[in-house]
């Protein structure tokens, strides 16, 4: 069997592996050479649920992934056709970006981005064996059949005009290969709803991870085979329809914000066509079930495969739950609400976002023609769910390395959570690390007053997840810090320091700080009214002023003032006695919360340490005290004295 030599190896093309293969290409420098081998290329960068990125909390992630040079907002405000962030009535702190995508123009964006990266050669194939040696992975095995892959430069021009259907861009090319081995520095594993994936559409069960893909079937028993502990989720998607077939206009519109807001940071300049958005916009509509859709589910939630024992996934996505789990759970709605979301400008594909469910097509059939302007609505593809193997993230550091193999990371949904933001966040902090391994440099772990990046990262490594995890504001004690209008703040310049930020996004950086600045400045020169002592600075402090306002006041003095910059400005004052209170939190956890714990430090030879706490530090393993005293079964007393025995393994360890 020939032998292949790259970097870093990253094993799957969903957000998660894309994401992942451009943080590790970034962080690699000049010469680098990053592999992504995936079974189909067409499908990089696919939405395989709700064709929407963002959301609440969801969006302040995707902004710091761009702030961090991460290509997932870039690929939004290419393909996005309705632009809205969510929560505009309560403080900025809770509000979350939304787009909704054209799934084409969004994939065939991503496979562009990542055929401009020189650095990154794809693959297409599948991997049937991590190669394992004196327990680090150097690199992967790949059978018979594997081919490279290139970019068609048709596709592309076509994909830049914004009235042409989207096509993939990434083509396999020449002849099939032998089997080979595939050696690296580090490998990143990111399987999705791939492992040994099973999809039910009542009693119908077909293997595969997404309609019309397969199986991986082979990685779920190397796993077993490493000493992993692996557990099984389900997730779902709903019926799509023909928009033709739907009374469009009988329905209440869903209008996006005029003018919208981009995600990413990035110069509209330099984004694919010149100018953001890149696509034009439209609307969804409103429909809902009803007490005689309820009935009809009641009355076949036996056939509905998760209440059957049908699918032996040990739970679903509790926060968003299938049809059928709403109907039970909330018996005494007799309502709910569905939105009608297009999934392209160039194709007739309606999402129905509200009735994801895994029953009978003629169940659903009647779920769906029992909703409002659904009456004779046409099926595209009926609802599923899919069950999937994960690794109990307990398994694995903040870096995404896992703990029994180095040089082995694991990012996305196998990670057990839920949603493309999610995943892309994981497979950037998993990529940048195994790009630092490789380089013989420190791995990073964002901090959980850093960025939503950091919370989420920290949850999966502390806390074992019942359900599928998704994002909330309601997880990161420090959000007045976290808003989606501060991520640059928060992070280009660490993205600057570990070698993720272009000079474009560097330049735009240092421009909207300067702006910024001036807009401060400006607020405390300018007085509304000349004869009265107020400055504008005092008067925009006032939660009961607008904000349109004081930036009218400032421009009419002559300022540059744009809205965005002077609504976070003005954010930045009214919130500012609340953030120097977190900061100062921050700021007294800080010595603790980076606290290393030795990785050989035995938890049997803690003296008066509890044996739960012994039991629990030997499951988890924490990295730092910060994770360690957020486990359950460790309580303050357990932690003075891992710091104390941390603190003495360190200082016995040899220097130099």
């Amino acid at each position: 069997m020939g032998m292949l030599r790259a970097d870093v190896i990253v094993i799957g093309g969903g957000h998660a592996g894309v994401e992942a293969a451009w943080a590790a290409a970034s962080a690699m420098g000049e010469g680098g050479r990053v592999v992504l081998v995936t079974m189909d290329p067409a499908k990089v960068g696919a939405m395989s649920c709700n064709p929407a990125i963002g959301g609440l909390a969801k969006g302040q992630m995707v902004r710091e992934i761009d702030a961090l040079g991460g290509i997932m907002g870039r690929a939004t405000d290419h393909a996005g056709i309705l632009f809205k962030v969510l929560n505009t009535s309560k403080g900025a702190a809770v509000r979350g970006p939304r787009a909704q995508c054209d799934k084409y123009h969004y994939a065939a964006e991503v496979q562009r981005l990542l055929a401009t990266q020189p650095r990154i050669t794809v693959i297409a194939g599948t991997v049937d064996d991590l190669l394992v040696e004196q327990g680090a992975c150097v690199g992967v095995r790949l059978p018979a059949g594997w081919r490279r892959v290139h970019a068609s430069a048709d596709a592309v021009a076509s994909n830049l005009r914004a009235d042409a259907m989207a096509r993939a861009v990434l083509v396999p090319e020449g002849e099939p290969q032998e089997a080979c081995g595939l050696r690296a520095g580090a490998v990143v594993l990111t399987t999705g709803t791939f492992m040994r994936a099973l999809m039910h559409t009542g009693e119908e069960r077909t293997p595969g991870g997404r309609v019309g893909e397969g199986s991986a079937v082979g990685i779920s028993g190397m796993l077993r085979g490493l000493g992993f502990e692996l557990g099984r989720l389900k997730t779902g998607t709903p019926p799509r329809l023909r928009r033709q077939t739907i009374d469009w206009d009988a329905l209440a519109p869903q209008v996006g914000d005029d003018p919208p807001q981009p995600f990413s940071d990035l110069p509209a300049a330099s984004l694919a066509r010149g100018a953001f958005p890149g696509l034009p916009q439209v609307d969804c509509r409103l429909t809902e079930t009803t007490g005689a859709i309820h009935e009809l589910i009641r009355a076949n939630l036996h056939r509905a495969p998760m209440y059957s024992g049908q699918i032996e996934a040990s739970s679903g996505p509790r926060y968003c739950p299938s049809l059928e789990d709403k109907v039970v759970r909330f018996a005494d709605r007799d309502s709910h609400h569905v939105f009608l979301e297009p999934e392209s400008l160039f194709s007739d594909e309606v999402y129905c976002n509200g009735i994801s469910t895994s029953l009978p097509a003629e169940v659903q059939a009647g779920i769906v023609r029992g909703m409002r302007g659904c009456e004779r609505a046409e099926v595209l593809r009926w609802g599923y769910a899919v069950e999937y193997d994960m690794v109990w993230p307990h398994q694995i550091d903040a870096t995404g390395e896992t703990k029994a193999v180095a040089g082995l990371y694991l990012a996305g949904q196998i990670n057990g959570t839920s949603g493309y933001e999610e995943a892309a966040a994981q497979g950037l902090v998993a990529g940048l690390n195994a790009a630092r391994r490789v380089r013989g440099q420190q791995p990073v772990r964002i901090g959980r007053e850093q960025a939503y990046i950091g919370v989420m990262m920290d949850d999966l490594v502390t806390r074992t997840p019942r359900e599928p995890y998704r994002m909330f504001t309601s997880r990161a004690e420090h959000r007045l810090l976290l808003r989606s209008d501060n991520a640059d703040e928060r992070l280009t310049p660490v993205a600057r320091e570990l070698g993720l930020a272009c000079e474009v996004r560097l330049r735009a950086f240092s421009e909207r700080m300067q702006a910024l600045d001036s807009i401060r400045a400006a607020l405390l020169a300018v007085r509304p009214d000349p004869r009265a002592a107020e400055r504008l600075h005092d008067r925009a402090r006032r939660p009961d002023v607008p904000v349109a306002e004081i930036a009218a006041a400032l421009r009419a003095a002559g300022a540059h003032a744009p809205d965005a910059l002077v609504d976070r400005v003005v954010t930045d004052l009214r919130y500012e006695g609340y953030v120097a209170r977190q900061r100062a939190e921050v700021r007294r956890h800080a010595e603790g919360e980076r606290s290393p714990i030795p990785a050989a430090l035995d938890p049997d030879a803690i003296v008066g340490l509890r044996a739960e706490a012994r039991e629990t530090l030997r499951k988890f393993r924490p990295a730092t005290l910060g994770q360690a005293g957020r486990l359950a079964g460790i309580s303050p007393a357990d932690v003075s004295l891992i710091a104390i025995a941390a603190k003495r393994a360190r200082a016995a360890e040899p220097r130099g």
